[in-house]
């Protein structure tokens, strides 16, 4: 009699992305594992969790996981562009996280025929997906420091610190408060034509109201736009400031605008840039939106997709 086919649950969590993570595999009544590093990233826990589970089980097995940087790669066979150009994406940059892509697809080819990708809605009350969603956490705690060693000047989810222009420090200040494996940022160009708003509009009605979230800064253009089209489809906002009241200085029927998304932000992050230096402070506040997200909606800004694309994250583009 054929063996059955084994449904393993995986999960990675990063606090800080990057910061402490962990990864976690199980089957339900059946074989685990866990572990974790000090400094990594959520996408490289979530392979490493499908990874370690694909090197500890034989036989067909389905590969549940919440991350659909992980399924997507096998259900809309990214990997076949990578491996056709010699690891390298569409934009003809290096592939990210190759270290972890290279061994978990070659394991997949090697016994395409007995593994399947699922994708399985996060935090949503699966009894098996919150279970190692748990183990992970649990493994990036290890790594993080005792509250004896905290001094005390950690920033609050509201209002973060900027680095220091002198020591070209990166960019520090609250952790997200918001889950950075469900998190897609929206920037781009200050004037969208009709075909890029058509192609922004369908991007952000595509995503979960459910599960994702947008994060935006809110600047006048691509930033603003997205925002109120997840507030028009019911899409979680999250709203990131460089300092305090960013748009006073607006035309009026834009700062209503802005106030509007302001207001039905779920989360909203204020950082302590100078409103003396607006440029460098909305770079740092961009500096830190990119490690609180896994994705990026990147609209009519190629130089922009190629430098987040180089950073690992997942990029959408809109010419």
């Amino acid at each position: 009699m054929a063996e059955e086919r084994v449904d393993v649950f995986t999960d990675g969590a990063c606090s800080g992305n990057p910061g402490p993570g962990g990864w976690a595999w199980a089957v339900a009544n059946g074989p685990r594992g866990s572990g974790g590093e000090e400094t990594t990233t959520n996408q490289r826990m979530e392979l490493q969790a499908a990874l370690e589970a694909l090197r500890a089980l034989e036989g067909e097995v389905t590969v549940h996981s919440d991350s659909t940087y992980v399924v997507n790669c096998f259900v809309d066979k990214w990997y076949e562009g990578w491996l056709r150009r010699d690891w390298r994406n569409s934009q003809r940059k290096p592939v990210a996280n190759r270290d972890l892509w290279e061994p978990l697809i070659d394991l997949y080819l090697s016994r395409q025929h007995e593994i399947e990708f699922q994708w399985v809605k996060g935090h949503s009350g699966d009894e098996m997906n919150d279970l190692v969603d748990a183990m992970a956490v649990e493994e990036a705690a290890k790594f993080k420091p005792s509250p004896s060693a905290e001094t005390g000047s950690s920033p609050s989810a509201e209002t973060g610190s900027s680095p220091s222009a002198e020591t070209g420090s990166s960019p520090v200040g609250p952790v997200a408060p918001w889950p950075i494996d469900r998190a897609i940022a929206v920037t781009g160009v200050r004037e969208m034509d009709d075909e890029q708003r058509e192609a922004l509009t369908e991007a952000i009605a595509g995503l979960d109201p459910g599960y994702d979230i947008l994060v935006s800064g809110l600047r006048r253009g691509t930033e603003l736009d997205g925002a109120e089209l997840a507030v028009t489809h019911g899409v979680p906002l999250a709203v990131v400031l460089p300092y305090p009241d960013p748009a006073s200085r607006w035309p009026r029927q834009t700062l209503a605008r802005f106030q509007g998304c302001t207001s039905a932000a779920k989360w909203t992050v204020t950082l302590e840039g100078d409103p003396g230096t607006p440029s460098v402070s909305v770079k740092r506040r961009d500096a830190w939106m990119w490690t609180s997200v896994v994705g990026v909606i990147v609209v009519g800004d190629q130089a922009a997709a190629n430098n987040l694309d180089e950073q690992g994250l997942g990029v959408i583009e809109i010419p």
